[in-house]
């Protein structure tokens, strides 16, 4: 029985690592490429490089104004994930301590809007912000992330909030905390492994998200990361070399962000189920 068991386990491994092989297979293959000249791409694109060339990196980050680009992806989302979980946190909040008929049909269109797809509703909503004049704005795009988000955190929210003893706010309030004190002194600190863990969510999708970003920022100057890569690829179809370098400069952020913190990520889940 335990030899059984340890087979098992063993084979369990694994089928583990094959599966974390293909899982990164392209992200080692995209590595190998920037690094090579555009004929060993073409002609070796599995092989490792001869020699490392790095003027793929200097090709990529002057012809995609990379800083430009990254500081833009970077405004937006701190923004929009900021005030996602700020306004999602009162909004559950609010929900869950005043159980009215409309808090609760407020709510519940709320979950039922997550189901619709954003590709169904993309159409009508750039022609009436584009009437309005909105359109080609960070603030516009901000604005929208903060509409397409905050139902689900909410959701979030509203679960976690639930199991927070009343009392702790009852007490705080005896003790002279306004509303607004209680929430930001006593609520929202308990909702720490919450917050992170939504905000790590939405960094990862905002950060790489292309659809919004293509429809709302018109001009170069607003660009995002994953649209300076889109029009750079136009430009450089047939040179790979500087295409790789520049899906890796695109992805490469991103990817350290979620290294350092798929711990928190972990925690946040684990503890919102126990809770």
């Amino acid at each position: 029985m335990t030899n059984v068991k340890t087979v098992w386990r063993k084979a369990q491994s694994m089928l583990l690592f094959i599966v974390l092989l293909l899982f990164i297979s392209p992200f080692f293959m995209i590595l190998l490429n920037s690094l090579k000249k555009n004929k060993d791409i073409t002609s070796k694109p599995f092989a490792l490089p001869a020699s490392l060339n790095m003027e793929n990196f200097v090709t990529a980050f002057q012809k995609m104004n990379y800083v430009h680009a990254f500081f833009n992806s970077l405004i937006i989302t701190v923004c929009s994930v900021a005030l996602i979980a700020l306004f999602a946190s009162m909004t559950a909040h609010y929900f869950v301590r005043n159980k009215t008929r409309i808090n609760q049909a407020t709510f519940m269109m709320m979950v039922a809007a997550m189901i619709i797809p954003f590709q169904a509703i993309m159409i009508p909503l750039v022609q009436i912000y584009g009437s309005l004049n909105l359109m080609n704005s960070k603030g516009a795009l901000i604005y929208l992330y903060i509409g397409f988000g905050s139902s689900l955190a909410v959701f979030i929210y509203h679960g976690f909030i639930k199991s927070i003893p009343k009392e702790l706010e009852e007490a705080a309030m005896m003790d002279g905390c306004s509303l607004l004190q209680t929430f930001f002194k006593i609520v929202l600190p308990v909702l720490i492994p919450t917050t992170v863990t939504i905000t790590i969510l939405n960094v990862l999708w905002i950060w790489n998200d292309f659809l919004l970003p293509s429809l709302v920022l018109i001009e170069g100057e607003q660009r995002t990361l994953p649209l300076s890569t889109f029009y750079f690829y136009g430009t450089y179809t047939a040179d790979y070399g500087p295409l790789m370098a520049s899906l890796l400069l695109t992805i490469l952020p991103v990817v350290v962000i979620y290294l350092f913190a798929q711990k928190y990520i972990i925690q946040g889940v684990m503890q919102g189920s126990i809770k």
